[in-house]
């Protein structure tokens, strides 16, 4: 069975370190870290009272899980002014919120080792939850400090507008 049209000879999955989030129409700086694209159906089971033992099941509502976005801390605000949209502490009674805009689309790219585009996913109305505005300090640790967003959303499709590309080959001098 082939795998890839374009690029019948692939053998190799897509890896995971390539990828771009964008909202707002520019690509923000600094993600090095994305929890999965998760969706989970409800099993619905019922039975008539005729019915053998044996349950019918049949799907339910479709829930989507948040999706949490972790890069290194910088002097970059988009993280926090977001954050700030759903609750800015300190802001005047009625303001803190702010409904307009709170939610944004945002946009998921998957890139192949080639740094070309290879697939797309569009993420509706996310808003974030959770905030950590700088992860556990340690002294005795040298990793980077890092904040992170949570991200509640009505769901995703991938955009199917992006296909698979015809990838590079390279032949030598």
């Amino acid at each position: 069975m082939v795998q890839f049209s374009i690029n019948p000879d692939r053998f190799d999955p897509y890896k995971q370190f390539k990828f771009r989030i964008k909202w707002d129409g520019r690509y923000v700086a600094g993600v090095s870290k994305m929890s999965y694209l998760r969706r989970v159906t409800e099993v619905v089971i019922h039975r008539e009272g005729g019915d053998p033992s044996t349950a019918r099941k049949s799907p339910g509502q479709t829930s989507y899980e948040p999706i949490v976005l972790m890069r290194g801390r910088t002097h970059d605000m988009e993280f926090e002014r977001w954050a700030n949209k759903v609750w800015n502490y300190g802001s005047t009674l009625g303001a803190e919120v702010s409904l307009k805009d709170f939610r944004k689309d945002i946009i998921i790219e998957l890139y192949n080792e080639a740094g070309q585009l290879v697939m797309a996913f569009k993420v509706y109305r996310c808003w974030p939850s959770d905030y950590v505005a700088l992860s556990d300090l340690d002294a005795n640790d040298t990793s980077v400090a890092f904040e992170s967003i949570t991200l509640q959303h009505e769901g995703w499709e991938r955009d199917y507008a992006v296909t698979e590309p015809s990838e590079p080959s390279f032949t030598e001098p």
